[in-house]
C-alpha cells in the first residue's frame, strides 16, 4: 500500500484537495494521510469537515506577529518530524502558500516524490501577488508531477523547461468541490446566513480584499470606491467578511461599519460563501480562488488586483481587472450595478477552469505513476 501525505494549511487548500482526498480513498492500494499546517487554524479544519474530512497531524504554527521566515521555519521543523516518524511514498501538496513551498521542499529533501496540484499559474511579477508568485515558481523546481488546471498553465511549465511527460492538464480541483457538499450543508448555510441578515436577493454584491500586496494605500483606496458604490446603490446590500488581520480588519470597520446597507462580517464558512457567491450580482475581490468559482455561477467578477495568474476568466470575459483603481472601480461597478441581474449574467457552463471532473483524472495519473 502507498503511504501518501496530502498537505494543507488554509482555507483554499483544503477546498481544493478535499476532492482529492475523497477520491484517493476510494482506491484501496493508497492510504491517505491529511497533514493540517493550520496556518488557518479555525478556517482550515472547519473546512475539512465539511467534506467530512479530519487532519491527521495538525501542527498549530501560527504564533503572534510572526514574520514570514518565523512561519516556514516552523512549518519546516514540524513537517520534518513526519517525515521521521512515518514512511511517506508521494507527497501532495496545491497551489502557493508557504505550507506549499515548505511541503514541497521537506518531500524533496526526503527523497520522496511531490505531486503539485494547480501547477503552473504565473503572474511573472514576484510581489503581484507576494509571497505566492515565489512560492509557486520555486515549488515547480522540485515538483515530480505537475496537476495543471489550464492550458494556459500547461504552456508556462513548458516555457520553464519542465518536461512535458511530468505535465498533465486537470482542470481544476475547485470545480469539484462545489458538488461535494451536501444539501443538508447547503441547506444550513442558507439559514445561518439569514440569521446574520444577509438576503439572498437579486441585488447582493459579495466584496472580498485581504491581499497582503493590497495593505496600505490600496485598501484605502478600495475602500473609497466601495463608500461610494454604497451611496450611488442604497437599494443593493453589500456583504464584505471581514480578513482578522488588523492591517485589514480595523480599516474596514472604520470606514464601513455604519453605512446600512453594508453587511460587515467575520470570515464566512465555505458553504456559506458558495451559498452567497451563487445569488450574487456582482463580486468584487482580490482573492484567487473567487475567480475560479464564480464563472460557475454566471457572476460577473471585478478583480482589485493589478496582476492575477488567473488571466483565463478574463480572457473567457468572466472577469475584469481594476486594481486598485477608485474610478474604474466605481465605473465597471456602476456598468453591472445599474443593470438588472438578468441582463448581467453570464454562461457558467463556459468556465474555463475546470468541468468537476479534475480530483478523478488525478487519482488516476497518480495510481498509474
Amino acid at each position: 500500500m502507498k503511504n501518501i501525505l496530502i498537505i494543507l494549511g488554509t482555507r483554499p487548500e483544503a477546498i481544493k484537495l478535499a476532492p482529492v482526498i475523497l477520491e484517493l480513498r476510494k482506491n484501496k492500494n493508497f492510504n491517505v494521510l491529511v497533514c493540517n499546517t493550520e496556518q488557518q487554524k479555525e478556517l482550515s479544519n472547519q473546512t475539512l469537515g465539511f467534506f467530512g474530512i479530519k487532519a491527521d497531524f495538525n501542527l498549530n504554527v501560527m504564533k503572534p506577529n510572526q514574520t514570514l521566515a518565523g512561519v516556514q521555519s516552523l512549518i519546516l521543523s514540524e513537517l520534518s518530524k513526519i517525515y521521521q516518524e512515518n514512511t511517506i511514498d508521494a507527497t501532495i501538496v496545491q497551489g502557493d502558500t508557504m505550507t506549499v513551498f515548505c511541503g514541497a521542499l521537506v518531500s524533496f529533501y526526503n527523497k520522496v516524490p511531490v505531486y503539485h496540484v494547480e501547477a503552473g499559474l504565473r503572474s511573472y511579477d514576484l510581489f503581484e501577488p507576494f509571497p505566492e508568485e515565489a512560492m509557486r515558481q520555486m515549488t515547480s523546481r522540485i515538483t515530480d508531477l505537475h496537476f495543471a488546471p489550464t492550458q494556459k498553465a500547461v504552456e508556462a511549465l513548458i516555457s520553464e523547461g519542465i518536461s512535458t511527460d511530468k505535465i498533465f492538464l486537470t482542470g481544476n480541483t475547485v470545480i469539484d468541490a462545489l458538488s461535494c457538499l451536501s444539501d443538508d450543508v447547503v441547506n444550513n448555510a442558507q439559514y445561518n446566513l439569514e440569521k446574520k441578515s444577509i438576503v439572498l436577493n437579486d441585488k447582493l454584491v459579495l466584496i472580498t480584499a485581504h491581499r497582503r500586496e493590497n495593505h496600505g494605500k490600496r485598501l484605502d483606496d478600495i475602500l473609497s470606491a466601495i463608500d461610494k458604490l454604497i451611496q450611488q446603490y442604497p437599494d443593493h446590500q453589500f456583504v464584505l467578511p471581514v480578513h482578522p488581520n488588523p492591517n485589514v480588519h480595523d480599516k474596514i470597520y472604520k470606514a464601513l461599519e455604519h453605512k446600512s446597507n453594508v453587511v460587515l462580517t467575520e470570515p464566512l464558512d465555505y458553504p456559506e460563501l458558495v451559498c452567497i457567491m451563487k445569488n450574487a450580482k456582482l463580486i468584487l475581490t482580490d482573492s484567487g480562488g473567487i475567480q475560479e468559482e464564480a464563472p460557475t455561477f454566471g457572476v460577473p467578477v471585478l478583480v482589485m488586483r493589478y496582476e492575477t495568474e488567473r488571466m483565463e476568466g478574463v480572457e473567457a470575459g468572466f472577469s475584469k481587472l481594476v486594481g486598485a483603481d477608485i474610478e474604474k472601480i466605481i465605473s465597471q461597478a456602476s456598468a453591472i450595478l445599474s443593470q438588472d441581474k438578468n441582463a448581467t449574467r453570464l454562461d457558467g457552463s463556459k468556465n474555463p477552469y475546470g468541468d468537476g471532473k479534475s480530483a478523478n483524472k488525478i487519482a488516476k495519473l497518480i495510481h498509474v505513476s
